[in-house]
């Protein structure tokens, strides 16, 4: 998963959790709570990780309904989209083109710590606000050429790949960060974006030579999975992308390079584990909600499958159960209901948190990430409309120049005082997606999403029942 540190206390040393340690840690792990109804089923050749320790309802439930934005809908997340470009504007380096990783809304920040995740969000949260005229095409213009002339000449790299953090004003290495895998994802979706949005010469050309620089094959070492990055102290991270999870971006992109690709089998390497809940099936992990997410805002899967899954129904189906979960968590945190509901990876008031579920990561304590919510707005509309609209409405120190504060605790009156922008980032572009599919619909002229896309298997799904992933069949 994405690495980002819990803390910035400083810029000159992070607290040590990240997102993906805390992910290890909880792998076998869960705090705080019991697994609620549900089952990990094993695909062919894969061993079962958690049976059910709760009676099933005699009948499955119904998978959620498709559902569509309402005008007083659209207006809304027009003022959301609007808020949350400033924070990818006024928190980037308009020389640079980077980005913070956070900010503090209740303060003068003057942090210096960018992420190249953040970045790649902000990068297409520019072709949205050029598209949607919220800053003029020549400004948005300039400040794409500038960043990605930036990440070409002078951002520190090595074989392609760039480091997590990074001085927002010189591009220097922040910290013992890792050269990373999937944060130099979120950059290339980014940087495609723009080469697609502005048919531009420079731009297209500039976005060529980042993309071509980067060596897949040198990443995956002697192994078919990517390695989740590397350090020049140590060399390559051990963990390795083999579970269903954010990944898929990067393995496409790896598919789809024309200079350094890695093979179609990477596809076919990660396992993809089956969970049931409630009656409803769909792979996934052992991870908060974003892992349903981030892939999603760039590559299009809707009506599509491999030969495992249609990815795009299974975050339906994955979303819509992560709301049943926080339902049935009511009785222990009353804050949480039908219109208030959405557990991811956070801030939380003793730090930054992995949490969601099913089944339960913890501690969960009652805590609410928009995000979690936002991030998952062209999967089901109408539910997490209701939960944006809940939040903006009923909870305005939840609300800042730069949309929704990071995460909030109604039973226990804590606001966070930072945004981040991964966060903001997957609000703003899903809620584009979900408004209009721009962000998927220009990312996927790219040749080398189309090639991959390709290379993998993906053909449009006829299935009446894609709904429920099947196991593979061969």
């Amino acid at each position: 998963m994405i690495w980002r540190e819990t803390e910035m206390t400083s810029d000159k040393e992070p607290h040590q959790n990240s997102r993906r340690r805390l992910l290890r840690q909880m792998s076998s792990l869960s705090l705080g709570l019991p697994f609620l109804r549900t089952q990990a089923l094993a695909l062919p050749g894969q061993q079962v990780i958690q049976r059910e320790n709760r009676k099933q309802h005699t009948e499955p439930a119904a998978p959620p309904s498709p559902t569509s934005l309402s005008p007083e809908d659209d207006q809304f997340l027009d003022g959301l989209q609007r808020a949350e470009f400033l924070f990818f504007w006024e928190q980037a380096n308009p020389q640079t083109g980077l980005v913070k990783d956070r900010c503090n809304v209740r303060t003068n920040d003057t942090s210096l710590a960018a992420s190249i995740a953040a970045t790649g969000f902000g990068l297409t949260a520019i072709c949205i606000a050029d598209q949607r005229g919220f800053i003029s095409h020549a400004e948005a213009h300039l400040r794409v050429l500038r960043a990605l002339s930036f990440v070409w000449h002078k951002l520190p790299t090595h074989r392609g790949f760039f480091f997590h953090f990074a001085n927002i004003n010189t591009g220097e290495r922040l910290w013992d960060s890792e050269v990373s895998s999937v944060d130099t994802s979120i950059l290339l979706c980014g940087l495609l974006t723009c080469r697609q949005h502005f048919e531009d010469k420079d731009i297209d050309q500039l976005a060529h030579a980042i993309f071509d620089r980067v060596d897949w094959s040198w990443l995956s070492e002697d192994t078919t999975l990517l390695s989740h990055g590397w350090t020049p102290e140590l060399g390559f991270i051990s963990s390795r992308w083999d579970l269903y999870s954010e990944l898929m971006m990067m393995y496409l992109l790896a598919m789809g390079s024309s200079s350094h690709p890695l093979p179609k089998d990477v596809w076919f390497a990660w396992k993809r584990t089956l969970f049931e809940f409630d009656g409803l099936r769909y792979v996934g992990s052992f991870a908060p909600l974003f892992v349903h997410q981030y892939s999603q805002a760039w590559f299009d899967f809707r009506g599509k499958r491999d030969r495992f899954a249609d990815y795009f129904a299974n975050s339906v189906i994955a979303t819509d159960v992560h709301r049943r979960f926080c339902l049935e968590l009511n009785t222990q945190f009353p804050d949480y209901s039908n219109a208030l509901w959405g557990i991811t990876a956070s801030d939380s008031p003793k730090g930054y948190v992995v949490w969601g579920g099913p089944p339960a990561m913890g501690p969960i304590d009652g805590t609410i990430a928009p995000a979690a919510a936002g991030g998952s707005l062209p999967f089901l509309p109408g539910a997490t409309m209701r939960v944006l609209r809940t939040i903006h409405d009923h909870y305005p120190n939840a609300w800042c120049r730069y949309g929704f504060v990071d995460a909030f605790n109604p039973l226990t009156g804590w606001y966070d005082t930072d945004v981040i922008g991964i966060d903001t980032g997957i609000t703003m572009l899903m809620a584009e997606n979900a408004r209009t599919g721009f962000v998927w619909e220009t990312f996927m002229k790219n040749p080398e999403a189309r090639r991959a896309m390709d290379l993998a298997g993906f053909q449009p799904d006829t299935s009446s029942s894609s709904n429920n992933p099947a196991p593979p069949t061969g």
